[in-house]
């Protein structure tokens, strides 16, 4: 596979040098330069296919001209070891995504980016600096993924305030090459701190990576759970309900579009962080500062995939617009949506997924079915559901052998050289 810089004004790389880059040099991210596809054939033999089978699959389809057959279906046999079910609750379908370690979606992505790593720094026998920004569940999934990896360290910046309970719990209870930085600032302040580390040339010695979705080695492998759920709905007209950020979670649908899967519509579900629903109305993307919801997951006011959504639709607004359609679901319509749907199902949602919910309710009905991505477990949020609908439930994750570990962090202001600084000292450098 051979990507390109979205600044276009890097040279082209493969996806091993991509992986380990993070971010091209002009600061651009990568994207592939073309999309292999499935056949018809190819797809209906994904239908019933375990999980770690579609996974290799897809993983083959994208990189089969750099990792032979046999270590990618190792990587995706290590790293999918838990179930992805899909449950109809009322009128929508529910692909739970909640099910891996640290009970979030990111699990997939960050167990398989981790592998992919394992799989080349073996090879080169190289060890690396790994920085990654959260605002909640990615920091979480990426240091259990990376944790006590002898060739790993592991850097997860987190906005102060700014994350549940248990993932500040899972972001700061974590393994001896893992070191969680809380920031004075937003997601968007830690994702441009960990953006300024990688293009920065007196680091370079550090061999830094990222493990956010503006790695392509994190957004691709986001693509096999879209791939999964239509192997089990086997329907061609199939509307994605997508709780949406930093863009990552859609992005990889779209790529999963591209490569040759059936889909009526993606619905990116979004909270008052709704650039992408503005620009969908206006053609006009206007980044402004994140603010805090109770989806705390998706506060983004920059998000970086944007620019890779425009890739994909060579910037063509109207068809952009034919394929996406946006919803933006305020803090009291979560609330109301989770208090509804428990009432009625008898079925939990945590906040992003609720979000999702929302938006699919505010859609004419679909043609065919509709099927929302339930991006985090609602355990995770046990505190702040209780405290906002009055839904107790059992905090289980405060027996859990994470729990054992024990808790650090260190604190920096919103600034660059403060930021370095720690992580050189962090690293016994200076």
């Amino acid at each position: 596979m051979i990507l390109y810089s979205t600044n276009k004004r890097s040279p082209r790389v493969s996806f091993e040098a991509a992986l380990f880059q993070g971010l091209a040099p002009d600061a651009g991210l990568y994207f592939p330069s073309s999309y292999p596809k499935f056949t018809k054939q190819e797809i209906r033999n994904l239908i019933g296919k375990p999980l770690p089978e579609i996974g290799y699959q897809v993983l083959n389809k994208w990189l089969s001209d750099e990792i032979d057959s046999v270590s990618l279906a190792k990587i995706a046999k290590a790293a999918l070891d838990f179930p992805i079910p899909i449950k109809q609750v009322g009128p929508y379908y529910v692909l739970e995504l909640f099910h891996g370690p640290t009970n979030s979606f990111k699990d997939v992505a960050a167990r398989v980016l981790a592998q992919l790593m394992n799989h080349y720094l073996l090879r080169r026998k190289q060890k690396m600096t790994l920085f990654v920004a959260t605002s909640g569940d990615t920091g979480g999934a990426v240091a259990q993924a990376f944790s006590d990896t002898r060739r790993v360290d592991v850097f997860v910046l987190f906005p102060k305030g700014r994350v549940s309970s248990l993932q500040e719990e899972q972001l700061t209870r974590v393994g001896k090459n893992v070191r969680p930085i809380e920031v004075e600032g937003t997601f968007d302040d830690c994702q441009s701190l960990v953006k300024k580390a990688i293009i920065d040339r007196e680091l370079q010695w550090l061999n830094i990576s990222s493990a956010n979705s503006i790695n392509i080695g994190r957004l691709l492998p986001q693509s096999i759970y879209y791939w999964y759920a239509y192997s089990r709905l086997k329907k061609r007209n199939i509307e994605f309900v997508v709780p949406t950020g930093n863009m990552g979670n859609i992005t990889a649908g779209l790529l999963a579009y591209k490569t040759g899967m059936p889909v009526s519509t993606f619905l990116a579900a979004t909270n008052r962080n709704n650039s992408l629903v503005r620009y969908l109305a206006t053609r006009k993307f206007i980044p402004k500062k994140s603010v805090s919801t109770l989806s705390n997951a998706m506060d983004v006011g920059n998000p970086s995939n944007f620019t890779r959504i425009m890739e994909l639709f060579s910037h063509n607004h109207l068809e952009l617009k034919r394929l996406i359609k946006a919803s933006s679901i305020s803090d009291s319509q979560t609330i109301q949506t989770i208090k509804s749907v428990y009432k009625k199902y008898h079925y939990l949602l945590d906040p992003h997924s609720a979000v999702a919910w929302a938006a699919a309710g505010k859609r004419v009905k679909a043609k065919g079915p509709t099927l929302l991505l339930s991006t985090a477990s609602p355990l995770k949020f046990a505190d702040e559901i209780f405290k906002s609908t009055g839904i107790k439930f059992d905090s289980y994750w405060r027996k859990l052998p994470f729990m054992r570990r024990r808790k650090k962090k260190i604190s920096v202001e919103n600034s660059y050289p403060a930021f370095k600084n720690a992580v050189l000292t962090q690293l016994k450098v200076i």
